[in-house]
C-alpha cells in the first residue's frame, strides 16, 4: 500500500462523505434551525454508525451480512420508512406557518434524541458497507497488512468527524441563520423531498 493509494481512499471517502445527501442536509438544517450543540449531537450519531458499517467493511464481516440477507431487507425496509416519518415531519414543518423561536425548537429535543436520529438514519441503510467496500478497495487489496487496513478506515473516520462536524460549525453562524429563520418553509420542503426520495429508493432497491 503506498501513500498515494491510502491518499485514493481518504479523497475518496472525503467526496462520499461531504456530498449534499439526507445526513448532511438534516445536520445543516438543524445547525441552522437549533444551533451549534444539537447539530454536533446529530453527527456524532451519523458518524458513530457510519464508522461501525465501516468497520464491517474493513474487517471482512459484510461477507457474512450475506447469510442474514432476509434480516438485511428487514433493517432497509425499516430504515426507509424511518426516512420516510422524517420526511413527513419535515413536510409538517414546511407547511406550518408558525415559526417556534430557537430556544424553544432547541429545548424541544435533546442531544441524546438527536444523536439516535443520526444513528437511526445510518442503521437503515446496510448498503453503506458496499460504500465502503467500494472505498476501501481502491487502495487496500485482499492482502493488506493490518496496519494497512487500519491506517485507511481510522483515516477516513477522522475525516468524517471533521467533516460532519464542519457541516454543524458553517451553518450555525448567524448569517445562515438569518437566513434559515427567512426561508424555513423552502429549506424544509426540500429536506421533506430528499428524505422521501431517499426512503422510497431504500426501500424498493434490491
Amino acid at each position: 500500500m503506498t501513500e498515494h493509494s491510502l491518499l485514493a481512499v481518504y479523497v475518496a471517502y472525503s467526496i462520499a462523505a461531504g456530498s449534499p445527501g439526507p445526513s448532511n442536509l438534516a445536520i445543516m438544517n438543524v445547525a441552522m434551525g437549533r444551533g451549534r450543540r444539537h447539530a454536533l449531537a446529530l453527527g456524532a450519531g451519523v458518524i458513530t454508525m457510519s464508522a461501525a458499517w465501516g468497520l464491517i467493511a474493513a474487517t471482512g464481516l459484510s461477507a457474512l451480512l450475506t447469510r442474514y440477507a432476509q434480516a438485511l431487507v428487514i433493517l432497509k425496509i425499516a430504515g426507509g420508512v424511518y426516512l420516510l416519518w422524517l420526511g413527513f415531519k419535515a413536510a409538517r414543518s414546511a407547511l406550518s406557518a408558525q415559526q417556534a423561536s430557537s430556544t424553544k425548537a432547541g429545548a424541544a429535543v435533546s442531544y441524546p434524541a438527536l444523536y439516535r436520529r443520526g444513528v437511526l438514519m445510518h442503521l437503515g441503510n446496510p448498503k453503506s458497507v458496499l460504500a465502503w467496500l467500494a472505498i476501501m478497495s481502491l487502495g487496500v487489496g485482499p492482502e493488506a497488512a493490518t496496519g494497512h487496513v487500519a491506517a485507511a478506515y481510522g483515516g477516513c473516520v477522522m475525516l468524517g468527524l471533521v467533516i460532519f462536524a464542519s457541516y454543524a460549525l458553517l451553518f450555525s453562524t448567524e448569517p445562515l441563520v438569518r437566513g434559515y429563520a427567512r426561508a424555513r418553509r423552502y429549506i424544509e420542503g426540500t429536506l421533506a423531498i430528499v428524505f422521501a426520495g431517499a426512503g422510497t429508493r431504500l426501500i424498493l432497491s434490491r
